[in-house]
């Protein structure tokens, strides 16, 4: 790190990091942090918004960090949705490739998470059938068969567990884009009863409460299960009859606990699409085809591609350069 910051930059040390970001962003609050970065609230004195500054942890210290930093920042350039985070800047204070160590993202400022909204009020089902339209008409335009990470890849987290779907937990059979469906529908059977769907403490508890819901799988579906120890385990467990939904989700919407029923299905082919899901009658009063596009087609053939870490980030570099921030929409130039 030079002496002195980049020509209008500034630094600032925050939760024992340096920050080093360009002028228009003041007032660096500390919001968040995980095992891939660190957030910030700020506020943008170019537009007047309130954003979130993200700043990479390491974002080239390996292979794998240097090709996710990459793919992170290429996804969110590629996002462009209402119900989907968008990218506003990036930025590094490097003037040149070889200093290049850093990245920064900047996106807009949410008010309160999902997590925050359940927590402050009683939702109501039509809080359940606004909060859900507006997830699935998110995942629509997110659609695109994206190349997933292996299970080695993605982080171990208990919460994010809970909302794993079963084949991508287990690494059991080959997944689809329903994969995302799962964890809908563990969220909107959280929102509907205000309790965890499937606190599993571990995986295999994870699995247990999964089938003490939805039932032992049928021959026919263990057929699909390519792993050989998920497929013993199973078998060695006593029969599980699926439960009736009706009585699980008491006093819930019977549109709400048809969906429901519809997103929790172990078998991937079964299981509801986003679309499919968009289109079901406990989305009557806001489903609209004409309103809910789909994405444009997405570039991922650098999946495939072997590169050193000097590699991917000159790709990123280049791809920050060239990025062109979105213009302001007609609500965020009046507030």
């Amino acid at each position: 790190m030079s002496a002195k910051p980049t020509p209008g930059f500034y630094r600032q040390e925050l939760n024992k990091t340096i920050w080093e970001v360009p002028q228009r962003y003041q007032n660096l609050t500390p919001v968040g942090s995980g095992a891939y970065g660190s957030v910030c609230s700020a506020f943008d004195s170019d537009t007047g918004l309130r954003v979130a500054v993200k700043k990479l942890s390491r974002p080239f210290q390996s292979i794998i960090h240097a090709k996710r930093t990459y793919r992170e920042l290429r996804l969110l350039k590629h996002m462009k949705h209402e119900n989907v985070i968008g990218l506003l800047d990036v930025f590094t204070p490097a003037q040149s490739f070889e200093e290049f160590h850093d990245v920064y993202l900047v996106t807009h400022l949410m008010g309160a998470d999902l997590n925050n909204i359940v927590k402050c009020q009683k939702l109501t089902d039509d809080h359940v059938q606004f909060l859900i339209y507006q997830i699935l008409r998110g995942l629509k335009i997110l659609d695109f068969g994206l190349a997933r990470h292996t299970d080695e890849e993605m982080t171990g987290y208990v919460a994010t567990r809970w909302y794993r779907a079963p084949e991508i937990m287990l690494n059991w059979m080959h997944y689809n884009q329903t994969v995302d469906i799962w964890s809908v529908g563990c969220i909107m059977a959280e929102l509907l009863t205000g309790r965890t769907l499937f606190p599993g403490t571990d995986h295999i508890d994870q699995l247990k409460l999964i089938l003490r819901l939805v039932g032992t799988p049928e021959p026919e579906l263990l057929q699909k299960i390519s792993s050989e120890a998920a497929r013993n385990y199973i078998q060695s467990l006593p029969y599980m009859p699926k439960m009736n939904f009706e009585d699980v989700f008491l006093g819930a919407n019977p549109q709400a606990v048809d969906l429901l029923e519809k997103m929790l299905v172990l078998d991937t082919d079964r299981r509801i699409t986003a679309a499919e899901a968009l289109a079901h009658s406990y989305f009557a009063q806001y489903h609209d085809p004409d309103d809910e596009p789909v994405a444009e087609p997405y570039d991922q053939s650098f999946e495939s591609r072997e590169l050193d870490i000097e590699e991917w980030k000159s790709l990123t570099y280049d791809e920050m350069v060239c990025f062109v921030p979105p213009p302001l929409d007609a609500e965020e130039r009046e507030s």
